[in-house]
Formats: structure tokens, C-alpha cells, sequence
């Protein structure tokens, strides 16, 4: 890829990740209700969910309108030019369904399978985080200018904050309940914060030592891991393969293989 499509795929998604932030943020119905269901009863999906997508779609394609697309809310369009936009119009629906304001808009672009370009907004923060392969990581918020991103320092594996989230599956959860009960004595804590994007890119600002997920989809992980890594983190699934459904996890060099090896031997990833 050049640096001036890097430059054209930031900046687009920049744009978008701003105006369906900004559509989420302004334009939520005081009455704002469930539209659908995914995997589970629980497992919601709003109308502002789909206005969304629908927005970072339409004007995306409007501007490059051979790239294809993959969406949470159901986007699937194979493209022609290479590139591939990955959309989580609003990762943390149930946050948001309830007021509360940790959710992001996630767009990352690919190209040949691999994430080159990440962008994550959080609204209510103020916050935007973007990330291009093999140019570092920033973001913009409450202060002056671009600020570079960088993973904490690594502490040992029983100082370490660890954030983490539950599938919408009652069995799967279950199941990541015992893995916490058994993961908490051996770390300083764990947060549960309800958007794996926000999660990865709060580990990628140093307010995080490691993060880990079973259930994920590649709309949660593209743009998020993509800052994670480019602020100097780790990322992975179980031990020699790529984060995905089975699990997901990341973390400051020296948090992430003691992670990954306690998540392998309690059995993270299991069905």
C-alpha cells in the first residue's frame, strides 16, 4: 500500500467513525428500544445500530465504491478493489441501550486480510483512537492535539488489570464466569467494561495491562487490534494462532504470554 491510500483509508474512516458517532451521541431516542435479537434474547440490536452501519456504508461506498464490505448488522458486499472495510457501527449495544457510555463505532480497512487502517471513536468520551500498520498509534480527546499511544510498562502477572467481557450465550458465559473466578487471585483486578474496542484501545493508552475475550467476531477485534499492536502490544488467540472466536487476547509484552498460558490451561476457549 502506498502512503497516500493509508492517508485516503484513514481519513475516510476518521469521517465516518466521527459521523455515526455523532448520529449515536445526538440522535438517540429518549424511547430508544430493542429491534432484534442475535445469539441470545440478550443479545440486542437497536434501530440506531442500523442507521449507523448504514451511514458508514453509504458513504464509504459513495467514495470507493469498489471496496467491499463485512458488518456487524449484516453489510456483505465482496469488492473488487482489494480493499475490505470491517464495521462495528456500535460495539456496546446493551451500554448504550441502557445510557451508559462506554460504546465505540469500529471501522478498520484490510487489504489481502490484514487490517491497515483502524479507527475507534468513543463519543461520550470525546475520544477517537486510529492506528495504520507500521505507523504507531494516536488519539485525539480532552487534550491538545494528537497524543502518541503506548502499552504501560509490563508489571508482573499478579499486578496486572486485566479487562475482559461475556457472551450473550448463557452456557458460554457460565463457562467465562469459572475462568474469571479462577484468573482474579492471580491478578491485581478485572474489569468488565462491555466493548472489547474500547478495551483494546484503553490497553493501547497505557490504562490497561491486558485484555482477553472469548466469542469475538472479526467487527470487534480489526480496528481495535490493530491500535493495540501499533501502540506495542501483543495480540493473539490460544497459543501460535491469530485472535478469533475461540479467544482473543492482548496485552503488554511481558502480560501477554503469562496470560495466554493461564487462559490455555483453564480451558478459555472451550465450547
Amino acid at each position: 500500500m502506498t502512503d497516500a491510500l493509508h492517508r485516503e483509508l484513514l481519513e475516510l474512516a476518521q469521517e465516518a467513525a466521527r459521523r455515526a458517532g455523532e448520529l449515536l451521541r445526538d440522535g438517540r431516542p429518549a424511547d430508544l428500544a430493542v429491534a432484534a435479537t442475535k445469539s441470545s434474547p440478550i443479545d440486542v440490536v437497536t434501530e440506531m445500530d442500523i442507521a449507523a452501519e448504514k451511514l458508514i456504508t453509504d458513504l464509504i461506498s459513495a467514495r470507493r465504491p469498489d471496496d467491499g464490505f463485512l458488518g456487524e448488522e449484516g453489510a456483505s458486499v465482496e469488492g473488487t478493489s482489494g480493499i475490505r472495510w470491517v464495521v462495528d457501527p456500535l460495539d456496546g449495544t446493551v451500554n448504550y441501550l441502557y445510557g451508559l457510555p462506554t460504546w465505540s463505532v469500529s471501522i478498520a480497512a484490510e487489504q489481502d486480510g490484514e487490517a491497515v487502517v483502524g479507527v475507534v471513536a468513543v463519543p461520550m468520551r470525546g475520544e477517537t483512537f486510529h492506528a495504520v500498520r507500521g505507523g504507531g498509534a494516536r488519539a485525539t480527546g480532552a487534550w491538545e492535539g494528537e497524543r502518541e499511544l503506548a502499552v504501560r510498562p509490563s508489571p508482573p502477572l499478579d499486578q496486572a488489570l486485566v479487562s475482559t467481557g461475556f457472551n450473550y450465550v448463557l452456557e458460554v458465559r457460565a463457562h467465562q464466569a469459572e475462568v474469571a473466578h479462577r484468573l482474579i487471585p492471580l491478578l491485581r483486578d478485572i474489569r468488565r467494561g462491555g466493548s472489547a474496542a474500547v478495551d483494546l484501545c484503553d490497553l493501547a493508552a497505557g490504562r490497561l495491562d491486558g485484555f482477553y475475550e472469548r466469542g469475538l467476531n472479526a467487527w470487534d477485534l480489526a480496528a481495535g487490534d490493530l491500535v493495540a499492536r501499533e501502540a506495542g502490544a501483543l495480540t493473539g488467540g490460544r497459543p501460535g494462532e491469530r485472535p478469533g472466536r475461540d479467544l482473543a487476547v492482548a496485552g503488554s509484552p511481558g502480560v501477554f504470554e503469562p496470560l495466554q498460558r493461564l487462559l490455555e490451561d483453564f480451558g478459555a476457549w472451550h465450547e
